[in-house]
């Protein structure tokens, strides 16, 4: 066993640069598990800096001033944040409330449905079967509505750390673009001053991540968009609420997309019945999946490598259930800086010495 060890130890451990990038990943997993929920206005103004860090540079090339870049992007982060939270969010909650209230009708619909199943589909499906789906599903429902009633009560301190948040989110996010430079030296400075192997990996992560989340982005937007304003049209209920859950489905590909249709699917059941209506809701839902997936993607990531689907499946099965919700939302970045990390990672074949 020990000369099993030191071959390993000697196969990927024996440069020092290894070593020592193998312990800046080490400290900063254990960094985010104990200190992630404190820090977390400053994580996320990383990630939002990030973001709006392609914008600067795109307005440097067209011959804008840096500062003037930064200030012009950072408004404009603003004004959708700002929009966000007393537009879009006061409309989402007003919805989710609404929702709740309909849940009991909804059901009661939802079982006259289902009744009518082991009728026309006796040899397939049960009476009994039927009970039991419905008689969970109105439990979880029950469950459900019980926390939207508490929440306004119960969750006054969570919103005020909320609201402490979207105001040292944005003051964050405004220094780290302003002063990104002086940052990233800092850093640089208690590395290695020869380190081509890290310099080759954040190459790799920069350029991979950026278009990614920056493609990501945008892709939620134009998607939750588009899905809105079709949902107008046709007369769709929750219309906003919709189109922010397929809106975020991109983020977890294959299974996203899967797990909205079903509540699309009801709600429009619900609202318009077996008839045109329905087909309409449903024809336009598959023609917004059909163009974000074959025209939207190859546009928005032509330069992205993308990762195998088993890769993105495990990826999103492991990170979620590490991390929760924002492990499934960075489940793709943080695969490919493992797969930029693997690929660089130095090996030797020569075996260690007895």
């Amino acid at each position: 066993m020990i000369r099993i060890l030191r071959g390993l130890a000697h196969k990927y451990f024996s440069d020092e640069e290894a070593v020592i990038l193998f312990l800046l990943i080490l400290a900063g997993i254990v960094f985010v598990i104990l200190f992630g929920a404190m820090l977390a206005p400053a994580i996320a103004a990383v990630i939002v800096a990030f973001i709006l860090q392609g914008l600067v540079a795109k307005l440097n090339k067209m011959g804008v001033p840096e500062i003037v870049s930064i200030i012009g992007v950072f408004l404009i982060f603003l004004g959708v944040l700002i929009g966000f939270l007393f537009g879009l969010l006061p409309l989402i909650w007003t919805q989710v409330t609404s929702l709740a209230g309909e849940a009991p009708r909804i059901f009661r619909e939802m079982q006259s449905y289902l009744e009518v199943l082991p009728q026309q589909y006796p040899t397939l499906i049960s009476m009994e079967g039927i009970n039991t789906i419905y008689n969970q599903v109105t439990t979880e429902a029950g469950r459900m509505t019980q926390w939207l009633v508490s929440f306004s009560l119960a969750s006054i301190p969570d919103l005020v750390a909320l609201l402490i948040y979207m105001v040292l989110l944005p003051i964050l996010v405004f220094f780290f673009l302003k002063d990104r430079r002086y940052l990233l030296e800092s850093i640089s400075r208690m590395l290695p001053s020869q380190r081509p192997m890290m310099v080759r990996i954040w190459n790799e992560v920069n350029l991979q991540c950026a278009n990614y989340v920056r493609g990501k982005a945008v892709e939620i937007l134009i998607v939750g968009g588009v899905t809105y304003v079709s949902f107008k049209l046709l007369g769709m209920p929750y219309a906003a609420l919709l189109s922010l859950m397929v809106g975020l489905s991109v983020v977890i590909p294959y299974i996203g997309a899967a797990v909205v249709t079903i509540p699309v699917a009801m709600i429009a059941l619900f609202a318009f019945g077996w008839g045109s209506d329905f087909i309409w809701v449903m024809v336009a839902y598959g023609i917004i999946q059909a163009l974000d997936g074959n025209v939207l993607v190859p546009v928005l990531f032509s330069e992205v490598n993308n990762l195998h689907p088993v890769a993105i499946i495990i990826a999103v099965l492991f990170f979620g259930g590490i991390w929760g919700l924002w492990g499934v939302f960075f489940a793709i970045p943080l695969a490919t800086m493992l797969k930029a990390i693997f690929s660089a990672w130095p090996v030797k074949d020569q075996q260690a010495p007895t």
